[in-house]
């Protein structure tokens, strides 16, 4: 696998060089203590324009306490400076389980017979829609296995026009982002045409290697098919995807220079990176054990993955869900992330109404189990303002013009003042009188920061309509 490390190939094994994650890990290895040359790779940092990855790995590697704490500090700070204290809220709505994959890290692989495979109904989906609207999301990212018999694209398709149709009350979910089966550029096509937000797609691992060993039967077996389909939904007209690897497959810091490496690649040949980065860790699930994955990361090096993440592509929103702790979630907060989950179920099924415990169908343990109220509460009472936004996606801010806006610091003008106004219609429709208390003192804290005296003066008249009734405005 000595192929050479090229960012515009089409090809997986050359924007995914082996040989190149290796020399990047080795020059890491041998520079982790260079004061000298960490110092001026923080200082290229500084400048907000993102590091390579083999720049990047040096400060993932880096052992020298001071400065670590840096890397830390410049993480918070430039998190702030791009998205200010925002932290964006979704839930995950699972489809189907029904797959053909043998992926042995995946409760719903295809050899698991004791799981209840579940597809929900037309029907089905309506009422967990309904279960998630009443809860106050807006907007949800919608997950499926891979089987071509049970969840064939018509089947997403329908499920995201019936998603978008359903108006419960003051309820909307006003963006899907799709979490499904690498695909081709006709279905991405179709999935653009649906109106869905950003495809995500988790890479698992990029060692080709220990991939194939990890997926060893089904279509997913396919190396360069899955890592390659970014690029087609690219080309299909999806102009925000999402990327991400399952800490604990692989070693670390292999996992974190390739995923860099793809960013990369998406940067050189469409002009724009990814809109999202995941960091999930392997957790417990139905016929799998963690325990048997040799690659399992500890709390601190997890931080630094994100507080390295946040330095390295500044512009990109981390994601961290409910696969994490309270206390993981928290403290990574201050270090990159943008958006988390809430009130989350990883079943097929389970908003509307909780599953039997005979009948449990969940892809992981979640580990934060707090409701949405209680997590919209925590982020406010740490001095963040959650946000239910959904403004950019619908005023068609995505892919480089979402970028261009985020680097040049002008969307810091419709975030924030968009973020304070679908907190307040949470409150409003869904919060409970402690919960409402806290966002109401916190947003007239925050209207005060609002730069431009237009801009507020506009802000604040929406914040009575909605406190009348009005709802969905936006900048």
């Amino acid at each position: 696998m000595n192929i050479k490390y090229d960012p515009k190939s089409p090809k997986a094994e050359e924007f995914i060089s082996h040989r190149e994650v290796l020399e990047t890990l080795e020059y890491a290895e041998k520079s982790k203590n260079d004061a000298g040359l960490i110092g001026s790779i923080l200082e290229k940092a500084r400048q907000r324009r993102g590091l390579s990855h083999r720049e990047a790995s040096v400060l993932l590697a880096c052992e020298l306490p001071e400065k670590n704490e840096e890397i830390f500090a410049l993480a918070n700070q430039i998190k702030n400076d791009f998205y200010g204290n925002r932290i964006v809220l979704f839930a995950p709505l699972y489809l189907s389980n029904y797959c053909v994959n043998g992926c042995v890290y995946c409760p719903y692989h295809i050899k698991n017979r004791h799981i209840p495979r579940k597809k929900m109904t037309q029907e089905e989906i309506r009422r967990e829609v309904i279960a998630l609207q009443d809860m106050g999301h807006k907007r949800i990212a919608i997950e499926a296995g891979e089987d071509p018999v049970n969840n064939p694209i018509e089947y997403i398709l329908e499920s995201i026009d019936t998603i978008y149709s359903i108006r419960h009350k003051n309820g909307a979910i006003r963006r899907v982002n799709v979490n499904i089966a690498a695909t081709t550029v006709e279905n991405y096509k179709k999935l653009k045409e649906a109106g869905i937000g950003t495809y995500i797609l988790f890479q698992e691992t990029y060692n080709r290697e220990n991939y194939e060993k990890l997926h060893p039967t089904g279509p997913k077996h396919d190396y360069a098919y899955h890592t390659e389909a970014m690029d087609r939904a690219m080309l299909g007209g999806i102009d925000d995807v999402g990327l991400g690897v399952l800490f604990g497959l692989e070693n670390y810091r292999y996992e974190f220079a390739a995923l860099l490496m793809h960013a990369e690649h998406l940067e050189a040949v469409f002009g724009v990176g990814p809109h999202t980065i995941s960091v999930p860790r392997i957790r417990p699930a139905d016929d799998i054990d963690p325990s048997s994955f040799d690659n399992s990361i500890s709390d601190d090096i997890f931080a630094k993955i994100v507080a390295c993440l946040r330095i390295s592509v500044p512009y990109t929103g981390i994601i961290v869900s409910t696969r994490e702790s309270k206390a993981t979630r928290e403290r990574v907060l201050h270090l990159g992330v943008s958006q988390i989950s809430g009130g989350s179920k990883t079943s097929v099924g389970g908003y509307a109404e909780p599953e039997p415990e005979d009948e449990e169908s969940a892809q992981f343990e979640v580990s934060d189990r707090r409701t949405l109220d209680e997590i919209v509460r925590w982020l406010m009472e740490l001095g963040f303002v959650p946000s239910f936004c959904t403004a950019c996606y619908r005023e068609g801010r995505t892919g480089d013009r979402f970028m261009k806006l985020c680097k040049s610091g002008k969307i810091q003008y419709c975030c924030h003042p968009n973020a304070l106004m679908t907190l307040k219609e949470y409150l409003e429709d869904y919060a409970a009188p402690e919960t409402k208390a806290v966002g109401d003192a916190l947003i007239q804290r925050e209207l005060a920061t609002i730069p431009s005296e237009k801009i507020r003066q506009i802000v604040t008249g929406n914040l009575l309509k909605i406190g009348q009734g009005m709802r969905d405005f936006r900048f």
